[in-house]
């Protein structure tokens, strides 16, 4: 899947950002103008500074109650500043963490819906990357970076003002010298981000490495393949440290650039105002509170050099987690949804074709072509094919987890784009070919289905798949551990869940994708015994890896290369001599020699 990550400019990105992220907006003019408050605080006392020296100091003597109202003065106007400063930053601290809040929820529920097309593409861990990395990269910003634009970037604006009008000659030379920061900077910057949107992306491989190693621990060990694979890790990690130590040099170099300017400006004003001499009308007074405003000015320039740097990385964020919200939702929800006809749903294939998106300029190959079958209300159907012939793929279609590239798919006769998702998953049901279970008990990850069953439901649920035997064998019975992922199960006892949770949805279309494969004896005839059941009165599509269950089905579809070449009973097929036969003969064979 790619990310549309590189067309955006940075002011882009950060519009798209605040749409994305509307509660940064609510308040912000308040939140401004208290900011405005307290730089005008830290504006004033250098101009009180230049009273007290102008009015309190004099060749006679020192006029303290000049100099004490000034000091009271500075601090009435300090403690104002202060205030309203702290509640400036209180307000865009909690508005961060509201729009965070909210860009997270949104970005967790776009992935979510998000079509299997698109999940196929994107690996798992850079979508994890999306939700946790570069949305915390953005709470770190707003907890400096975007304080210090809003509070540095506002007394900048405001002493920039006060210099020009204490003496705008001064004002000019410091402003010349210090321009050529900004393109110091600004050349500085592009590098930056494209050094950080470079190790963002080696982030998001690393964290996808790791995810593998951890979830495939067993099959590492189990082929000794850890040493291997950890290779591939140090490869990847290698490769992050390179980008951010990088991004980091680059950065790195902002810091001094800005202290080599801030000196030079410095030194520009006070060497101009003694070349201009008394005569320039520059008191003593205003001198020193010009100095003061210098300071106040390089202050957050300096501060500049190293948020700029904060900010590039929560761009590149941005930018990332942007990308993903650009990518449509899918399948859509129908603008004017129909109901699905009451009772036993026949299914539709009308010629049907599906690819997979492109990746990068690689156009992916037709997955399923010009395919088009009918399935009556009630028929159990398997659908058979070599690794590849696009048989999941089907099954996907069927329970619209994608839509097709070109025809339609109807269920009940009513187009699969035209039924909302809610009527869809209360008639129609998926047992995928690696059922997920949820860290817990079977009760928790069958209630998972219906939260309103009670125990006895479960209970009653698994003695109509006629399982009460195999949940007398676990230690726990329905209180069972699962474990992560429901490691504490076999691959088959999982799918034993898989059976039981999809039985509580009472569904009217069944759809299961390998459900019999790697399984044991015992468990392929408590399964295939749970499935007959099951099936019972539905209509049932299985995708079919053991011709075991083709050969109980009422019908057999045969698929090559994504296209149907045969459609018939087992018994039909495996006397027609074809694709089938041969699927047939290569399975008794293996039969045989096992």
């Amino acid at each position: 899947m790619s990310e549309p990550v590189s067309r955006w400019s940075a002011a882009e990105t950060i519009g798209k950002g605040v749409r994305a992220a509307p509660a940064l907006r609510i308040g912000f003019v308040t939140t401004l103008g208290l900011a405005l408050v307290g730089a005008a605080g830290r504006v004033v006392i250098p101009i009180l500074v230049q009273q007290a020296v102008d009015r309190g100091l004099s060749p006679s003597g020192v006029k303290v109650e000049t100099v004490i109202r000034m000091g009271v003065i500075a601090f009435v106007v300090i403690c104002i500043a202060t205030w309203a400063q702290r509640t400036a930053v209180y307000r865009l601290g909690r508005r961060s963490e509201e729009a965070l809040y909210g860009l997270r929820v949104r970005l967790f529920e776009h992935i979510h819906r998000l079509s299997i097309a698109d999940h196929s593409e994107e690996r798992k861990g850079a979508l994890v990357a999306r939700v946790t990395s570069d949305v915390e990269t953005l709470a770190q910003f707003f907890q400096w970076g975007g304080l210090a634009w809003l509070l540095d970037g506002t007394l900048m604006l405001l002493v920039a003002g006060v210099m020009l009008a204490y003496d705008w000659v001064l004002a000019v030379v410091a402003f010349i010298v210090a321009a050529p920061l900004a393109f110091v900077l600004q050349r500085v910057q592009r590098h930056l981000s494209k050094a950080y949107d470079s190790a963002r992306s080696k982030n998001a491989n690393v964290m996808t490495q790791i995810s593998e190693v951890v979830s495939g621990a067993e099959t590492l060990r189990a082929y000794d393949a850890g040493d291997r694979y950890a290779t591939h890790v140090k490869k990847a990690s290698h490769e992050r440290s390179n980008s951010f130590i990088r991004a980091g040099t680059i950065g790195a170099f902002l810091f001094p650039s800005g202290e080599v300017f801030g000196v030079l400006t410095v030194s520009a004003v006070v060497v101009t105002g003694l070349v201009r001499g008394p005569d320039s009308g520059l008191t003593a007074g205003a001198m020193v509170g010009f100095l003061f405003l210098t300071y106040r000015f390089l202050e957050p320039i300096a501060e500049f050099t190293e948020v700029l740097d904060q900010t590039q990385t929560a761009v590149a964020g941005m930018r990332r987690v942007l990308g993903v919200l650009e990518i449509p939702i899918g399948p859509p929800e129908p603008a004017v949804p129909m109901t699905l006809p009451v009772g036993a749903l026949a299914v539709t294939i009308d010629r049907v074709d599906f690819s997979y998106r492109s990746r990068g300029d690689t156009d992916e190959p037709p997955v399923l072509v010009d395919l088009t079958a009918h399935i009556p209300a009630g028929q159990q159907v398997a659908v058979v094919g070599e690794t590849g012939s696009g048989k999941t793929t089907l099954g996907r279609l069927i329970a619209r987890l994608a839509d097709p590239t070109a025809g339609t798919v109807l269920v009940g006769g009513v187009p699969l784009t035209r039924v909302s998702n809610v009527d869809l998953r209360d008639r129609l049901t998926v047992v995928p070919q690696e059922p997920f279970l949820f860290e817990g008990t079977i009760a928790a990850n069958l209630l998972f289905a219906r939260p309103n069953l009670t125990i006895a439901d479960l209970e009653a649920a698994i003695d109509a798949l006629d399982l009460r035997d195999w949940l007398d064998t676990l230690p726990e019975g329905i209180d069972t551990e699962v474990g992560e992922r429901g490691a504490q199960l076999s691959a088959g006892e999982r799918q034993l869940v898989a059976l039981i949770r999809a039985s509580l949805v009472d569904p009217d279309v069944l759809v299961l994708d390998e459900a019999t494969s790697s399984v044991d004896a015992l468990t392929e005839v408590r399964l295939a015994r749970a499935l007959e059941r099951l099936a019972s009165g539905r209509t049932t599509i299985a995708i079919a890896h053991r011709l075991s269950t083709a050969a109980r089905a009422d019908r057999v579809l045969v698929l090559d290369h994504g296209r149907l070449v045969e459609d018939g009973t087992h018994t039909e097929l495996v006397q027609a001599g074809g694709t089938y036969t041969r699927m047939y003969d290569a399975w008794v064979a293996a039969t045989s020699a096992g």
